[in-house]
């Protein structure tokens, strides 16, 4: 299986210059970004049970996996939601590249229940 890229625009803090980093295949663009050394915030440890991995994808949208209800229910909640959106953690390249956007802030849900 080819690996697949990732094209993550510039974000001030997390990567200001962007980056294209490479997918493994059956990775979620969240380990990709997290390997390859973007912190991308993860509160509830890719559990899908936050929305603080929330990026919108600026091209391969159509081309990821079904997005489950429950990644929807939480969508909802996410700062800045996109027709696009995606929680990191549940999606998986499939095309030759996605863009993705990082949102300039998140909503850490787990942190403001405690």
């Amino acid at each position: 299986m080819q690996k697949k890229k990732i094209k993550v625009l510039p974000h001030e803090v997390i990567c200001p210059d962007g980056m294209m980093i490479e997918a493994n295949p059956n990775e979620s663009i969240l380990d990709a970004c997290l390997r390859n050394g973007l912190k991308i915030e993860h509160a509830c440890e890719k559990a899908c049970a936050c929305t603080t991995c929330h990026v919108i994808i600026k091209e391969g949208f159509n081309d990821l996996n079904e997005a489950s209800d429950e990644e929807e229910d939480l969508l909802d909640k996410a700062w800045g939601l996109q027709s696009t959106s995606r929680l990191s953690c549940q999606a998986y390249p499939v095309s030759d590249l996605t863009v993705v956007e990082i949102p300039k802030y998140t909503i850490n849900q787990v942190s403001e229940l405690t």
